[in-house]
């Protein structure tokens, strides 16, 4: 049975970024820092605080740590594309047979499976920590980080294409991912915030993300809210892949 160039060619590229990040267990190891600090220093100050959920501050926290996660380290991912560019290696790539849609899928999927990974690392220590929460819960966090990575991964690349510097791909990344941290309600719902700004986070659409895997940790799945994240997931990850896709092409990446 032969298997179709695109799967092949993603899988080549899959695994050409997979193994040079298991050569590195700085990068590994590093992304899921700064989220371990807000879990050990930021989370014990919610104990008991009144959160405007049913469940615990941890299952509060943590599903926006996930998030946070994902949202910071593919967001910065086409830091990797410059310096790539500036050493001719997607010169050198673009004289190969192998697809332009592989080129990007075989990195955003290793970007997912990476970010996957130290969420896991992030959960584990989370129940350390004094999470409950139910396992299908955990996994549908899992598959949003998955979906969120996939996505940012594909904005970001197809960013640092088009500006190719460090010096301008750094700071339009840090414009965009500052406030959809503090409007998403990443660290705690907007349900606590003035009524103002909870309208406002609803134009961000990672709040539907954060909410959906908030009550994924509650054990509540059947829920409108759930519909919506996994519906603005969904359509943002097919959005960004689509983007992407085209700027490598018309860059001749």
């Amino acid at each position: 049975m032969t298997v179709p160039p695109l799967l092949s060619d993603t899988a080549l590229i899959f695994g050409r970024y997979a193994r040079a990040t298991l050569r590195s267990k700085f990068q590994i190891l590093f992304g899921v820092l700064m989220p371990l600090l807000y879990l050990f220093f930021f989370g014990p100050l919610l104990t008991g605080m009144p959160l405007g959920s049913h469940g615990s501050s941890w299952q509060v926290l943590v599903p926006g740590l996930l998030l946070q996660l994902a949202l910071f380290g593919a967001s910065f991912a086409g830091f990797a594309v410059i310096i790539e560019n500036n050493w001719g290696v997607l010169e050198r790539m673009r004289v190969t047979p192998v697809s332009r849609l592989a080129l990007l899928l075989g990195r955003v999927l290793r970007d997912s499976a990476l970010f996957v990974f130290q969420a896991v690392l992030l959960v584990l220590a989370a129940l350390v920590m004094g999470l409950r929460a139910p396992l299908a819960g955990v996994l549908i966090g899992f598959a949003f980080v998955a979906l969120l990575t996939l996505s940012l991964a594909s904005l970001s690349y197809a960013l640092a294409m088009k500006v190719r510097t460090p010096q301008g791909f750094g700071p339009a990344i840090n414009a965009l991912a500052m406030p959809s941290m503090l409007l998403s309600g990443l660290m705690l719902p907007m349900t606590l915030a003035p009524t103002w700004l909870d309208v406002l986070s609803h134009f961000m659409p990672f709040r539907y993300l954060v909410d959906a895997v908030r009550d994924a940790y509650l054990g509540a799945y059947a829920t409108t809210t759930m519909l919506y994240g996994a519906l603005v997931a969904a359509g943002f990850a097919v959005l960004a892949v689509t983007v992407g896709t085209r700027v490598f092409r018309t860059a001749g990446a």
